[in-house]
């Protein structure tokens, strides 16, 4: 039997026998990123010193297999459109959305080539329009056709990643590409293409940081994304008051040049905000839209997809989006 001879003895292994407790007390998040996303704002503010907890990233190219990592468990919370979170609830997969990033929708726009003869979307009608299945640009797509007065048989969808989409915009391959930022500042400002049908006025916007079911219930990953939230809004803050500084550290990740990382972001116009009544509003309308156009096959009511538990931190009046 271990006989403690003194008090002091008695802290010091009272001590000793508390470290692995506090080890295993330490938790790691595993983020879900798409390229140019979260943590290029977060390691350009700053605000990745310090965490009391670790973070190992997950990168994708598209909403679509982020979703898949959601579902899978594979990650606990992730960036992700609004139309995407739908097509993957729909499925069954067991996540909600905990914030809001709001936007300018119109970077989310059906582009042409430069020299197309296309001229509004009405003239899609008979032509080929690459998107992502399920994707935002799935969505715009959609959304513009309906405002044509025209429906997806009057058309051919044809599906394909941001990368083999432009490839087949500019090879004539398709005649349109559905998609959205920093590829559509991409095109136009390199004089390769232009915005045929802008999202403007078709779409809310919105982007969602959402999590896994799992994670919600997990009292300490919970508390850890919510600080997490709280220093992801304040370096989206923080970008837009530094614009040209995060234009260059944006533009070497996503390999853009500096001007075109600056203006597709800054053209965004994002801002975090906790979940409220008119954002549950536009998803639902979003749900009913996806449902009537056959992308989701029963009705969702999207009531119980979101987590009004979190907060992210008010901006003050001197904090402007350009």
């Amino acid at each position: 039997m271990l006989r403690i001879k003194s008090p002091l003895g008695a802290l010091l292994l009272l001590g000793l026998a508390g470290l692995p407790l506090l080890a295993d007390a330490r938790i790691t998040l595993h983020i879900a990123d798409q390229k140019g996303g979260m943590r290029s704002q977060l390691e350009a503010a700053n605000e990745l010193t310090n965490l009391p907890y670790d973070i190992k990233w997950a990168e994708f190219p598209a909403a679509a297999p982020l979703a898949e990592a959601l579902n899978a468990g594979a990650v606990d919370a992730g960036i992700i459109g609004d139309a995407p979170l739908l097509f993957a609830l729909a499925q069954g997969a067991p996540v909600k959305a905990v914030a809001v990033d709001k936007s300018n929708p119109a970077g989310t726009a059906v582009l042409v080539g430069e020299n197309s003869p296309l001229k509004s979307g009405q003239d899609l009608k008979g032509k080929r329009i690459a998107t992502g299945k399920g994707s935002i640009g799935h969505f715009v797509a959609l959304k513009a056709l309906q405002q044509a007065g025209l429906t997806t048989a009057d058309v051919q969808l044809v599906f394909l990643g941001p990368v083999d989409a432009k490839i087949a915009l500019l090879s004539g391959s398709v005649d349109a590409w559905a998609t959205w930022e920093p590829y559509t500042t991409q095109l136009v400002k390199t004089g390769q293409g232009h915005v045929l049908v802008s999202g403007s006025g078709l779409l809310p916007g919105n982007t969602f940081l959402a999590a896994t079911d799992a994670t919600l219930r997990d009292s300490a990953k919970r508390q850890a994304l919510q600080d997490y939230l709280r220093r992801l809004a304040n370096a989206e803050r923080w970008a837009y008051a530094n614009l040209d500084s995060y234009g260059k550290t944006l533009g070497k990740i996503i390999r853009f040049p500096p001007d075109i990382a600056r203006e597709q972001f800054a053209n965004r116009q994002l801002r975090w905000q906790p979940i409220d009544a008119q954002t549950v509003r536009q998803q639902q309308a979003t749900a009913d839209f996806y449902q009537a156009n056959g992308l989701i096959r029963q009705p969702l009511d999207v009531t119980h997809t979101f987590d009004k538990g979190f907060s992210v931190p008010p901006q003050t009046p001197q904090e402007g989006q350009p």
